[in-house]
């Protein structure tokens, strides 16, 4: 069985489903008069995710079978993605979009951390890599993340401070 081409395959549908999901979003709260705050840096991220998965399939070895604890481990991060999409529902967008007045959402995983997705994201980049045995595109793309990361968190927090109660 081709693992690697199974595994990316499905990665990227589900990404691809996600950047639907947000332009959806983005859309409808554009229209309710929200805004959007730092549009610069979104291309790097999605360069960023693009080449992730570029990479993994560039360089291993179709014939490759996965580590499966840390393959069970990438999917188990799927259900934190899901609790973030579905807690902030016609908010989550894969872009910095506020709404003025509306309220920061407290529920779900923002009640324990205040970046759940970026913190998922950022685990997903590690381990997909992991998972095939590419160690180098694991820590590359995890700094690459993590410099882009702490830039997009300045601009978000600097856009919702206002609605911060």
């Amino acid at each position: 069985m081709m693992w690697l081409w199974l595994v990316l395959g499905l990665v990227a549908a589900q990404r691809l489903w996600e950047l639907w999901l947000a332009d959806r979003n983005t859309k409808r709260l554009l229209a309710e008069g929200a805004v959007e705050v730092g549009a610069a840096h979104y291309p790097l991220f999605v360069i960023l995710h693009a080449s992730w998965l570029a990479a993994i399939a560039i360089v291993t070895p179709w014939t490759t079978i996965p580590n499966l604890w840390w393959l069970a481990f990438y999917f188990a991060l799927q259900f934190g993605r899901l609790w973030v999409i579905s807690t902030l529902g016609r908010f989550w967008t894969t872009r910095i979009i506020t709404l003025p007045g509306a309220p920061l959402e407290a529920r779900g995983p923002y009640r324990i951390i205040r970046h759940p997705n970026y913190v998922v994201a950022s685990l997903e980049i590690l381990v997909l890599p992991l998972a095939f045995g590419q160690v180098w595109i694991a820590l590359v793309w995890s700094v690459a993340n993590a410099l882009l990361v702490a830039w997009r968190i300045r601009i978000e927090d600097r856009a919702l401070q206002d609605r911060r109660s």
